[in-house]
């Protein structure tokens, strides 16, 4: 019996998704984990890079219908045999020891979440952009996090950070709050879902030692369409979830419209996310 399911939700990114198999094909603790694909929507490259490859641990490839991110990682908890389960992306490349750190971890600090530490993979050509949404905590946060390295994430904040490309649970409380299934924008599935866990007494905590890379390059175009996208999320999810905290309002929404007209970095996605509410209200 393994003793972690590797979940990794994908679509139509066949040689990403080998160099992050390979990763975990290198893991220390690869004896005791399986690996379990998703594809969002049919795609026979996935299929082949999970079924042709002789992996050194077990790998299972299941499609669904196109749906979102969400609805994959429901589908892959219902394979899911450990005790624990680890979400992450297909462009997610693992540190040798990260499966290990999470199982480690998880004896200390039983019935809570995990969170490893992830930041850009060097190779894909870090842009000011990316530098920037790093340090800002416009992307991931972890310059915030910092102060509580190897400690529980304070309570009110936790669900900020419960970044699913990157975070591990025990397997029965992952598969008691479910991802909701009726959000098919992208963006903030994740924070809905760690408001959940919040509000149900499961905590965060912060372990920097569970290394991974994201393989992904921003540029300041994608950067800005991510966040007209985020906008029109946070729109949306809004009207489905009362506790859902990331749509400016009152005084909030009058700041980011006053640093929207800033020429600066900051001032061009205050803009651009501005302009997804405003276009998903």
């Amino acid at each position: 019996m393994p003793a972690l399911s590797v979940i990794i939700p994908t679509h139509k990114r066949p040689d990403v998704l080998r160099e992050c198999l390979r990763h975990l094909q290198s893991q220390t603790a690869r004896e005791d984990i399986e690996v379990i694909v998703v594809s969002d929507g049919p795609d026979a490259s996935a299929c082949a890079v999970c079924t042709v490859t002789d992996w050194k641990m077990p790998v299972q490839f299941i499609e669904i219908p196109k749906r979102q991110q969400g609805t994959a990682r429901n589908a892959g908890l219902q394979l899911a045999r450990s005790p624990s389960v680890l979400f992450i992306g297909d462009d997610i490349f693992l540190d040798a020891h990260a499966c290990a750190v999470h199982l480690r971890t998880h004896d200390r600090v039983k019935n809570h979440a995990v969170l490893g530490h992830t930041t850009w993979h060097p190779n894909v050509g870090i842009t000011p952009v990316m530098e920037w949404l790093e340090q800002s905590g416009w992307q991931f946060g972890y310059p915030m996090l910092e102060p509580y390295t190897k400690r529980f994430v304070p309570e009110a904040d936790q669900h900020r950070f419960s970044y699913t490309s990157h975070i591990s649970l025990p397997t029965r409380l992952a598969k008691k709050h479910h991802f909701r299934e009726d959000m098919h924008l992208y963006g903030w599935e994740d924070i809905e879902w760690g408001t959940r866990l919040r509000d149900s007494g499961i905590r965060v905590f912060y372990e920097p030692d569970a290394k991974a890379l994201h393989h992904h390059r921003i540029t300041l175009e994608d950067s800005l369409k991510r966040m007209e996208t985020l906008g029109k999320s946070a729109a949306t999810v809004h009207r489905q979830s009362e506790s859902f905290d990331r749509l400016p309002k009152g005084m909030r929404r009058f700041a980011y419209a006053i640093a929207a007209l800033l020429p600066t970095t900051a001032g061009k996605h205050r803009k651009a996310f501005l302009a997804g509410i405003r276009s998903g209200s």
